[in-house]
């Protein structure tokens, strides 16, 4: 085993250095891609991050231009069915609002979890 001495000053610079790498490394790494089919929102986080009213979403669901799933009378729909309608220009919003849905809906998943666990 070799022992290298270096300044102070010259370990500092290069602390300084793996810090600037380890950053770059963590904004450049990727969360996993989600399937969007996975994802199931309810009517209020839809209406709220896409800017519809309910009466929107209701007559989507009447005209059965949106599949649903009913449970105990609250609605859902896949992420991977409110991207098809904003592709399809069903409801005219931007890719940028359905990535602020999905950052939205997994804060407030984190949120349940959090609450779930300090009880």
């Amino acid at each position: 085993m070799e022992v290298i001495t270096i300044t102070s000053q010259a370990y500092k610079t290069l602390e300084s250095k793996l810090d600037i790498i380890l950053e770059f490394v963590a904004a450049i790494k990727k969360e996993p891609e989600e399937n969007l089919d996975n994802i199931w929102v309810n009517n209020y986080e839809v209406c709220t991050f896409l800017k519809i009213s309910t009466k929107t979403l209701q007559r989507l669901r009447a005209a059965n231009e949106i599949s649903y799933s009913r449970i105990r009378g609250k609605m859902y729909y896949r992420m991977s069915e409110v991207q098809r309608l904003i592709n399809e220009k069903v409801i005219r919003r931007s890719q940028e609002d359905l990535q602020d849905l999905i950052k939205n809906h997994r804060l407030y998943v984190k949120q349940r979890e959090t609450v779930r666990a300090n009880k």
